[in-house]
């Protein structure tokens, strides 16, 4: 049986992470005074972010051969990039 205690582990902190990015992209929608292209731009962002941390942590990818793991990172870059200037350029 393992007797450490479920704060101290991986997965725990990872979640916690998750949590607080969820709660800081909320918190930018939700509030007025941030301008409503810069959150959604903050918000694609950290989307990005936990799914890369869903990807690498969870999905064991973070100890997968360098070549999935470059092509991932890729996979991510290229998505939200492409996704980011269609926002940005579509708004215009």
């Amino acid at each position: 049986m393992n007797t450490s205690s479920p704060l101290r582990s991986h997965a725990t902190g990872i979640w916690l992470l998750l949590m607080a990015a969820t709660g800081l992209a909320w918190w930018l929608v939700e509030h007025q005074s941030v301008n409503p292209r810069i959150a959604s731009t903050a918000v694609l962002l950290i989307a990005a972010f936990k799914v890369r941390l869903v990807f690498l942590h969870f999905m064991e990818l973070r100890t997968a051969p360098l070549a999935w793991r470059l092509l991932f990172e890729a996979w991510v870059l290229l998505f939200v990039g492409i996704i980011l200037i269609g926002y940005w350029y579509g708004l215009r």
